[in-house]
This record gives structure tokens, C-alpha cells and sequence, in this order.
């Protein structure tokens, strides 16, 4: 079964669209660097975090779009149609990590001028601690933004039939045309667009669901009740091996978050991308309260697709539940909106593509500089500058695109766990330099290693489950790096007043 002519056509309609719209600021980009001849720091600021000039909100829904994957769209109702809803106390979580960030992070990012959060342990640790946190970052975020990119293959594999490779290659093409082109401004305008778009497809995949089941929300009440209770939320229970509770939920989550949005340079560079500090801390909090608003749609949607599959199966013997959701879109949905509900899924593809190629970009380019250059180097070559930022984003196109081949497991918990293996150690980092002021780049390195080897541990030899990866990474990397700081001979005192400018 292939998509109708329509469809298929809104969603070639929205990819020309949503590639038009990012050039669009390929001219802006050109105009700064012929206004400022040789500022290589003036173009640093506008490819990287868009001069600046984005309002609180956009860089809230830019927020929203970039943690948002097309492996959440599809994996989130996955979850709860095998299970229930209580992945959403992971989600509770998210909202308790945002707050520990403002609180504990985001000062010392607004302290300096920096374009990546990996200066800011330049500034405590030093370039060499700098280009480690930087490598953590880029190994993470390729691998995990691979299994989001194999979401997409998956999901136009089961609309157009065996065209896996053919899918993510022209994904990654046309994002790439415009995050080479327009920088970090394409980037957070093209996510204010998509997330209006697969938000508006997801609110309409409910209700077409709700009123195709016979019966309606009483139809869904007593068959969840009779199936497992498909609607349970909260589960007390404190068992280590179980992925959802509500305490891996708000303890593991709110680790987690601390990771993912203060350590990684994918949100960190649009809560960099900010006026000040306030815009930056509300564009942080709003997300939140947007995320948890979509995550509890993507959950109710499963349960409402589990409770449609009881009338009209969807699933052959031995399909994968995440194809649970592109079935349904491709065989129910009505002509035309099953083509706006494709072009949604794309268009959350295409976001998290775009933002991680930039800050990919971003760290390869700034922050291995400072270990060339010895410290806060500044760029004086714009037009430099501007060619070494275009390879690097092309490079990271071409490695997403290979791992986006790769056949992953269970996609949204595949991406959660590659995520979560080695962000304990890179928040250990962080948290060690922000809370105690005697550490040093020994200790530091050392607390690294000891957390990363740690996890890998756990997660080959414990039946732990990953929400607890980054809580108990961090804790020992923090512990050990104190410990062997307390050991080791100090260096050079650290200035912690010291603001470095962006390198």
C-alpha cells in the first residue's frame, strides 16, 4: 500500500517549503559578514547563535523541536501501546532537571561570552579538559542523533515501501542545503515552523483516532481497564531493573535533563543563542511545560491506538510496534491529512538534523581551536572562519546519514540509552567544576574516566535500567574527581572570576 497522489505531494510541497525558508536566510548571513569585514567573531556569533536576536519563545519551541525526534513521535506511542503511561514520570522529571539547570548551570554560562559550553570548562580546567568534554559531546551526539535519523527511514519505508537509504539521504540533503547556508538563525526559525506543524499533526491524529474508535474516550476507559490498565500513570515501586517508576522517573529524569539540556552543546547553544540570562531562563522553563503537554498526546495516542487495534488490527506477526503510528497514518488517516501528518513526522526529522549539524559544527570548530591556539583563541578570518564552519556541518551531514543506515532496536529507548551511557561522566564534569571550587584538571579527567568505565558496567553486567545511567555516572565521576583533586598537587590557582571570551 503506497501513499496517494495527494499526500505525497504535500509532503514534496513541504520539504521544497521548509528548505526555501531556511535559505532564506542565507542572504542575512552574507549581508553580517560584508558588514563586518574580518570580525571573525562578529560572524561567530551570527552563524553559531544567530546574533542573539531571537525572542524567548522561539528559542523555547526550538528547544521543544530539537529534544523532539521523529523516534519520540513514533516511539513515545509505542511505549504505551505495549505498556502505559508511565514513561510520562520520566517526563516529570524533565521539568525538575530544567529547574536544577537554571539554578545551578546557567549563571556560569552567562559569566562569559561563549559560544560553546565546552569554554566554560576551558575556563575551570583548562583547553585540554575542553577538547575531552567536546569529544564526549560529538561521539554522543552523532551516534544518538544516527538512531533518530534511522526513525525517518523506518517511517517513509513503511509509506513509499523499501527506500530506507534513499529516505535519509534526501533528509539529510535538503537540511543540509540550509544549515550550511543560513546558521543557527535557519536552524531556530525552521524549528519554530516544524513544531507548529507535527504539534498540529499530532493533536489531529487524536482526535481522528478518537473518533474512529466506536465508543469514543468510554470505549478507551474500559478497554485499558480490562488490558493492564493501559492508563496507569504512577508506579511507587523502587526496583532498579524497571525503567518507569516515579522514582527513576524524577530522580533518573532530572539527571538526565541536566545532561541533555546543560551539558549538551545542542541545547546549551540555543540557550547561549539568548538576549540575556532572563530570556534564557524562561525559553528554558516554557519548554518544559511544552513538553510535557506533547509527550502526554504521543502517550495517549498509543493507548488509543492499542485500544483501535482491538477492532482493526494494524500489526502483522512479528511487526514492530514502533511502526505502530505510520501504519495507522498511512491506512486510516483521511486523503490530505494523512499527507500533513507525514510531512510532521519529516518536519521533527529534518529539526533535530539541522540543530545537531550546527552544533556539531560548532564544537569541531570552536573548541579544538582553543587547544590549537593555547587558550581563548579568537578568530580574525571571517571568510575562514565561515569555510571550516560549511566543512564541518557537511562532514557531520555525511556521518549522520551513515549512522541513520544502521539498523537500531527499540528506537526511542535505543536513542535514550546511547544518550545516557556517557552524559553521567559529562555532567559529573560540569557539576564538579560549578561545586567545588578545589578541583582540579587531574582530578577532573580522572572522575571522567572513572564514571564512563563505571556505567559501561553497569550496563553490561546489571540488569539496571538507563534512567538511572546518568545519576550514577555523575555521582562517581564527581566523587572520584574530588577525591584524586584532593590527592594531586593543585596547578596554576583558577581564577573562577576570570571571563574568557568565546573561542
Amino acid at each position: 500500500m503506497h501513499l496517494h497522489p495527494l499526500d505525497l505531494a504535500i509532503v514534496i510541497v513541504y520539504l521544497l517549503a521548509v528548505t526555501a525558508l531556511g535559505m532564506h536566510f542565507r542572504s542575512k548571513q552574507r549581508q553580517i559578514s560584508a558588514a563586518a569585514p574580518g570580525d571573525g567573531n562578529t560572524v561567530t556569533r551570527e552563524y553559531f547563535l544567530g546574533g542573539r536576536t531571537a525572542p524567548w519563545w522561539a528559542l523555547a519551541f526550538s528547544i521543544v523541536a530539537t529534544e523532539t525526534s521523529t523516534l519520540t513521535i513514533i516511539g513515545t506511542p509505542a511505549i504505551a501501546y505495549g505498556g502505559n503511561l508511565t514513561f510520562l514520570q520520566l517526563v516529570f522529571g524533565y521539568l525538575i532537571g530544567r529547574v536544577l539547570i537554571v539554578l545551578l548551570l546557567l549563571p556560569g554560562y552567562f559569566r562569559g561570552d561563549f559560544v560553546t559550553a565546552y569554554a566554560l570548562i576551558e575556563k575551570r580546567f583548562g583547553p585540554r579538559m575542553r577538547a575531552v568534554a567536546a569529544t564526549t559531546f560529538l561521539v554522543t551526539r552523532a551516534i544518538a542523533e544516527g538512531v533518530r535519523v534511522s526513525a525517518i527511514a523506518l517511517v517513509l519505508s513503511v509509506v513509499l515501501g523499501a527506500t530506507e537509504h534513499l529516505s535519509v539521504v534526501i533528509v539529510i540533503a535538503l537540511t543540509l542545503l540550509y544549515t550550511l547556508e543560513g546558521g543557527m538563525k535557519a536552524v531556530i526559525w525552521t524549528d519554530v515552523a516544524q513544531l507548529f506543524i507535527y504539534l498540529a499533526g499530532s493533536a489531529a491524529t487524536f482526535f481522528v483516532l478518537l473518533h474512529r474508535i466506536p465508543g469514543g474516550w468510554n470505549e478507551v476507559v474500559q478497554v485499558a481497564a480490562t488490558h493492564g490498565h493501559k492508563l496507569q500513570l504512577f508506579d511507587f515501586s523502587f526496583h532498579l531493573a524497571t525503567k518507569y517508576t516515579f522514582w527513576s522517573g524524577l530522580i533518573g529524569g532530572a539527571f538526565l535533563t541536566m545532561a541533555s539540556h546543560g551539558t549538551d552543546q545542542t541545547i546549551v547553544q540555543r540557550l547561549l543563542a539568548a538576549r540575556n540570562q532572563r530570556d534564557s531562563r524562561r525559553a528554558l522553563l516554557a519548554s518544559g511545560v511544552i513538553v510535557l503537554f506533547q509527550f502526554s498526546v504521543f502517550l495517549l495516542i498509543g493507548v488509543l491506538l492499542f485500544v483501535f487495534a482491538q477492532h482493526a488490527p494494524l500489526l502483522a506477526p512479528g511487526e514492530r510496534a514502533d511502526s505502530i503510528l505510520p501504519l495507522f497514518l498511512l491506512r486510516e488517516m483521511p486523503t490530505g491529512l494523512a499527507g500533513l501528518l507525514l510531512a510532521s513526522i519529516i518536519a521533527v526529522a529534518m529539526s533535530n538534523a539541522s540543530g545537531s549539524l550546527n552544533s556539531l559544527a560548532a564544537s569541531t570548530v570552536l573548541d579544538f581551536s582553543a587547544l590549537r591556539g593555547g587558550g581563548a583563541q579568537k578568530f580574525t578570518d571571517d571568510h575562514s572562519l565561515m569555510r571550516r564552519s560549511r566543512r564541518m556541518t557537511l562532514f557531520w551531514g555525511l556521518v549522520l546519514m551513515g549512522f541513520g543506515l544502521v539498523a537500531w532496536g527499540p528506537l526511542l529507548e535505543a536513542g535514550l540509552t546511547v544518550a545516557s551511557l556517557p552524559f553521567g561522566s559529562l555532567l559529573g564534569l560540569f557539576l564538579l567544576g560549578t561545586l567545588n571550587r578545589r578541583s582540579n584538571a587531574t582530578g577532573a579527567l580522572a572522575g571522567m574516566l572513572a564514571g564512563l568505565l563505571t556505567i559501561l558496567c553497569v550496563w553490561r553486567l546489571t540488569t539496571i535500567a538507563f534512567t538511572w545511567y546518568v545519576l550514577i555516572g555523575s555521582c562517581v565521576t564527581f566523587l572520584v574527581g574530588s577525591i584524586v583533586s584532593l590527592l594531586t598537587r593543585p596547578g596554576e590557582p583558577v581564577n573562577h572570576h576570570a571571563t574568557v571570551r568565546s573561542a
